[in-house]
């Protein structure tokens, strides 16, 4: 009889630990399997049942400043809109989850487009080598015949002297002598000898600086300047001047 207690007894001893040590291990899964403390914010696609965790996106400093961050972020709904909105954007983007939500990239893409500045544009400087100035076009030379005029008119009002060649004082062949040797062109010093010299031309083709030799003996002789006038030393008393071309009978034009 006092062994069958005995036994009985161990029996419920043994039945006592084993409930004890079930109650530990149940107690010990359920510390195993319980779920830690939320760390990832819910971001809902607005209008839509999808969502999605994105883990470290409530911890974005100025997050709340994103325009229309809340709709898709609901638990921000009410938090103070405060923050660098840049920093905060730039933070979102480098999220790893961001691109799991469908359409979530392209709003902040689209918020960052409309609210915040466009960077200016590195502008390449270039440098542009001085460009000489072009040269000027040499101004055109006259002709021997109108350095002839112009020496010729250098000398208007200088009085004749008969035999005077210059260069303050003249008569008729001393003045076309004079003139031509200016631009380098030695003539015969007589009118005579100048009107049987020089190379005739017709009266139609006097160029400006040719001679005109008057009366049939050439006696006179003068400076054709243009436009119907010449220049000469008329005679005593008469200055050197223009004059028109026909006042006296032409005999020839020569040329040297």
């Amino acid at each position: 009889m006092e062994k069958t207690i005995v036994a009985k007894h161990r029996r419920q001893n043994n039945t006592a630990a084993r409930a004890a040590a079930a109650t530990v291990a149940v107690a010990a899964g359920a510390a195993l399997v319980a779920p830690a403390a939320a760390s990832a914010a819910e971001v809902r696609v607005p209008n839509t049942p999808v969502s999605a965790q994105v883990p470290g996106i409530e911890n974005v400093p100025g997050i709340a400043a994103i325009p229309g961050i809340d709709a898709w972020i609901p638990s921000l709904s009410g938090v103070s809109a405060e923050g660098d909105i840049r920093n905060a954007i730039n933070s979102v983007k480098a999220l790893p989850g961001v691109n799991s939500v469908p359409g979530f990239s392209d709003f902040i893409a689209n918020v960052e487009r409309q609210v915040l500045p466009a960077q200016p544009a590195q502008v390449a400087q270039t440098y542009a080598a001085p460009v000489a100035a072009p040269a000027s076009a040499p101004a055109p030379q006259p002709s021997v015949g109108e350095r002839i005029v112009s020496i010729a008119q250098s000398k208007i009002g200088s009085p004749y002297v008969y035999g005077a060649a210059g260069p303050d004082a003249f008569d008729c062949s001393g003045f076309t002598s004079w003139v031509y040797s200016q631009v380098g062109k030695s003539i015969p010093r007589t009118s005579q000898a100048q009107a049987s010299a020089g190379q005739q031309v017709a009266l139609s083709d006097i160029q400006p600086g040719d001679i005109v030799v008057y009366y049939s003996g050439a006696s006179h002789v003068a400076i054709y300047a243009g436009n119907g006038q010449i220049i000469d030393a008329l005679n005593s008393g008469i200055p050197v001047g223009y004059r028109d071309m026909y006042m006296m009978p032409i005999y020839s034009v020569v040329r040297f």
